[in-house]
Order: structure tokens, then sequence, then C-alpha cells
């Protein structure tokens, strides 16, 4: 990752971040890390870890991976809560619930343990994001199923926002325009992480601006994500095209005042064949 796109996300510049992974998208610039001296820390922690939830969205939308470790073993979920800023202001439930609608995961015997998680957040006082962690279902994007009192809702999506140990029930907020909050049982409900393809809302940041948009059915928000799929032209990657690459990102760099990019960066392309060799060792063992 480049040292200018570092201090961006840190920043959360949406606008200088966006521009430099749509310069190429033959590159998994959405997953670029951090060089080696920061732990190959991908971006989306980063982001998460300093706070921009917005923009941390909008790299899962553009394919981040949330379950992408750092060097140290560290997931994004982890970072967020043992960071050096970690509960330092008052979205990190919501950022550790976007986190968990997009499918989250905890990892047995390391740090990244839900033991782990479940300790972080009790020690800093959380204790309804350490409830949150401990339940099944907590902070899941849910289909409803089988619900005899409302069958109207059956295959309606929503997110578990609170878990209620005395009911053992969640509170749970419809996925659609009017978000009506229900409390619904375990057995009525069934886990729908959040895709690129099928994520029940979408975030758009165009002309400076950042639109949230909401869909009632979810299937309105797949045709839209799709419609927005086939606006985008796929560059098929060519001498010719990492060519138009490099002057975009040159281009770029003039405009923020960098004409002088660091001197021995490793590119886009360079993090995604680190990244590929990383997948061919193993894939997510250890899950819980």
């Amino acid at each position: 990752m480049l040292d200018y796109i570092l201090q961006a996300i840190k920043g959360g510049d949406i606008k200088t971040v966006l521009k430099w992974i749509n310069a190429n998208r033959t590159e998994d610039r959405a997953n670029a890390e951090a060089s080696s001296e920061m732990y190959s820390t991908p971006a989306l922690s980063i982001a998460c870890v300093t706070g921009h939830s917005t923009l941390v969205t909008l790299l899962i939308q553009l394919g981040a991976d949330v379950d992408t470790r750092s060097s140290a073993g560290n997931t994004t979920l982890f970072s967020l809560l043992f960071g050096d800023v970690a509960f330092a202001d008052g979205d990190v439930n919501e950022r550790a619930r976007l986190l968990l609608s997009w499918g989250a995961i905890f990892f047995q015997k390391s740090s990244s343990s839900k033991d782990f998680c479940i300790s972080a957040a009790r020690k800093h006082g959380n204790h309804d994001l350490a409830n949150l962690f401990g339940s099944e279902l907590g902070g899941r994007r849910c289909d409803i199923i089988k619900l005899s009192s409302r069958p109207e809702l059956n295959g309606k999506t929503c997110v578990a926002d609170e878990y209620l140990p005395d009911s053992n029930q969640y509170k749970v907020t419809l996925e659609t325009k009017t978000q009506e909050v229900l409390l619904i049982g375990p057995d009525n409900l069934k886990r729908r992480d959040r895709t690129p393809q099928d994520c029940g809302y979408y975030i758009e940041f165009k002309n400076g601006r950042t639109t949230r948009h909401d869909f009632d059915p979810s299937e309105e928000c797949q045709a839209f994500v799709a419609a927005l799929s086939r606006d985008v032209t796929q560059p098929v990657v060519t001498k010719e095209a990492e060519a138009r690459a490099e002057q975009a990102a040159a281009e770029l760099l003039a405009e923020l005042g960098l004409d002088d990019p660091p001197k021995n960066v490793p590119t886009g392309c360079d993090q995604v064949k680190k990244s590929r060799k990383k997948k061919k060792k193993g894939g997510k063992d250890n899950k819980k």
C-alpha cells in the first residue's frame, strides 16, 4: 500500500481512496495491505480502527475481506477491540456490528477468538457488546423464518441488534424502509451474512457526497448492485492497461502534490500476489 493511500485511509479521505482503487480495477486494491513494518495490516483494519465506518462499508462493498488477518494473526474485529484507540469513541459498537453483519468470524485458539473478544469488551466496561459477542446471532443479518404470528414477514431480512437472555429473544430491526423493531426467538431466525452482491442496503459515494440506499424487499438491492456491476467495464490485464493505470496513479499523485512517490513501496499487484500465495498455503481454518 502506498504511503499516501495509507494516510488517506487513516484520515478517512474517501475520495482519494476510491479514486486510487478505481484507477486500476485489475488489482485487488480493496484488500491492499500496509508494509511488513506494520504487520501487513489490511486497509480495512486501518479504516476500522481509525473510526471511519462509511469507508469501512465502501471497502467491503468493493470486496474487502472482513476476515483477512495481518501477519501478526489479527483480524479486523480483533484490531478494533485491542487497538490503541479501542473504545475511544462512541461508534465502536456500530463498527463491530457492521463487521458481524458482513460475516466476521471468530478464530479458535487465537487472539481473535470469541472468548478474547468478549473479555476485551468487558474489560472496557462494554457489557452490551460482550453480550452480543456471546450470543449465537448477535449483530448478524438474518432471514425471518417460520414466524406463525406474522407470516407476512417470513423471507424478510433483519439485523439482530440485541440478545435478551431472560426471554431468549432477539431485538431485531427489519431491513425495510420502515425499519420496524421486533422481538423474535432464535428458532425464527436464520443467519444470512451480507455479501457484495447481497448487501441489503447500499452506500454510494458520488460527487463528494455519501448516500445510503435502502430497499424493500432485499431483492431490490440485489438488482441495484447487479445493475451497477453491469455499468462497470472490467479491463483485460494487458501491458497497455497497466500503463494506463500507472498514468492514472501518477496524475493522482500530482493532484495531491506528491509527484515523487516513495521508493521500494509494494504495488497493489505485489499485495495481490502475496495474498494469493497465502491462500495457497491454507484458508480459514479453525473457525468457530
